[in-house]
């Protein structure tokens, strides 16, 4: 019995636990979506990544390479974080065929696009 003799006014009813159980579990189901969207842009942001770094490197051998890359589109495939990657390099003469374009685009295995890059380069000087 509490201390002021009312009988029953000293604790909470049905009522009021299932709705402090209900705010509690839309609470909780709020952070389960939340921890499985931050999940799912985690991957994607991964996946990316290396589709950038797939760019990079096939771009860079174009870039360094002692021979010039003929203009035209070429594609290959390179595996790299464990997954195969399809790259097409596209070469295109820009300023008077002084300067090469190398665009380079990358998708992963259900051809979904996630990487490209441009880079240019000197082209071959042509005998006069």
């Amino acid at each position: 019995m509490p201390a002021d003799g009312h009988p029953g006014e000293g604790g909470f009813t049905l009522i009021e636990i299932m709705v402090a159980l209900a705010v509690f579990s839309l609470a909780a189901m709020a952070l389960v979506r939340l921890e499985s969207t931050t999940i799912r842009g985690a991957s994607i942001l991964d996946e990316t990544l290396v589709a950038q770094m797939v760019a990079r490197n096939v771009a860079i051998d174009a870039v360094t390479d002692a021979q010039p890359p003929t203009a035209g589109r070429v594609t290959g495939v390179e595996t790299n974080g464990g997954q195969p990657w399809t790259w097409t390099r596209q070469v295109s003469a820009l300023g008077g065929s002084r300067v090469l374009r190398i665009d380079v685009s990358v998708a992963d295995r259900s051809g979904t696009q996630l990487g490209r890059l441009t880079m240019v380069r000197p082209a071959p000087r042509t005998a006069t």
